[in-house]
């Protein structure tokens, strides 16, 4: 893999014109991808939260309905140290659904990492849902390493709750009536203790967070494929008053794939 941007005399050494670059370490794609200090800023204050998500050239976020299709290994790489850079990973529910999801697991070549970030073993995952039409009796909510978060909103089916509750999630009321407030969850996570936030998507629930104003950053991978079809882009739903404006940060490339990171503007 080579760095494309920004270019400094190190990247001219390793990525000579038409090569390769050279194989990236763990350690040094956690350098590429670590957090910026938290702070003022203009997204939630001392939360910084981050999207990954992968998009074919004409624009799909899925084929048959699941993103590892159009992914590639050194994706899959960089989906791994995302997670391992963060204290809690966000899904929506059809996310969880479709691409069979499952709790974080324990990555020794990270575990020193996060334990000087003051981290646990493995980051929590929170699925955002107004219905919890989930399967609770799924190891995500079972048996993870440290309890699975659920985000709901006020209004949401008491005996559901108890579903969730009684598999060992811990439900986040994240809204007033059905559905989640976006910024709200972000602000119920920061007190728990949930400052570096990733999410994982789905579409609509990215659309959800870019309308709200409250993602900061973009990791996105460009693959290098065609599906056609009417599969979603990467984030849907009403578009937003005035086109929200990032600014690139890195760009890193592999056989045709393109991994870039975008901050808020």
């Amino acid at each position: 893999m080579r760095r494309l941007f920004p270019v400094t005399d190190e990247t001219a050494i390793r990525s000579p014109e038409g090569g390769n670059g050279h194989d990236w370490s763990l350690d040094e794609l956690a350098a590429a991808y670590a957090y910026p200090e938290l702070g003022p800023g203009p997204g939630t204050p001392g939360v910084w939260l981050r999207a990954n998500m992968v998009s074919t050239l004409d624009g799909a976020a899925q084929h048959d309905g699941r993103s590892q299709p159009i992914s590639t290994a050194t994706d899959m790489r960089i989906f791994g140290t995302l997670r391992a850079l963060a204290d809690v990973v966000i899904a929506g529910a059809e996310t969880v659904r479709q691409e069979g999801y499952r709790p974080a697991r324990v990555r020794d070549e990270f575990a020193a990492m996060r334990e000087a970030a003051g981290q646990g073993p493995v980051p929590a995952i929170a699925v955002v849902t107004a219905s919890l039409d989930l399967d609770f009796s799924l190891p995500l909510y079972t048996s993870p390493l440290v309890p699975t978060l659920i985000l709901t909103g006020a209004a949401a089916a008491p005996d559901r709750i108890a579903a969730a509750e009684k598999a060992g999630a811990r439900v986040v009321i994240a809204g007033d009536g059905v559905g989640v407030d976006p910024a709200r969850a972000v602000r119920a996570l920061a007190e728990l203790g949930h400052t570096r936030l990733l999410t994982e998507g789905g579409p609509r629930l990215l659309g959800q967070l870019v309308a709200a104003g409250v993602l900061d950053e973009l990791c996105l991978t460009v693959s290098p494929m065609l599906t056609a079809g009417d599969a979603q882009r990467i984030a849907g739903g009403p578009s937003v008053a005035v086109p929200a404006r990032f600014a690139l940060d890195s760009l890193l490339e592999e056989d045709g794939f393109l991994f870039s990171r975008y901050r808020r503007h």
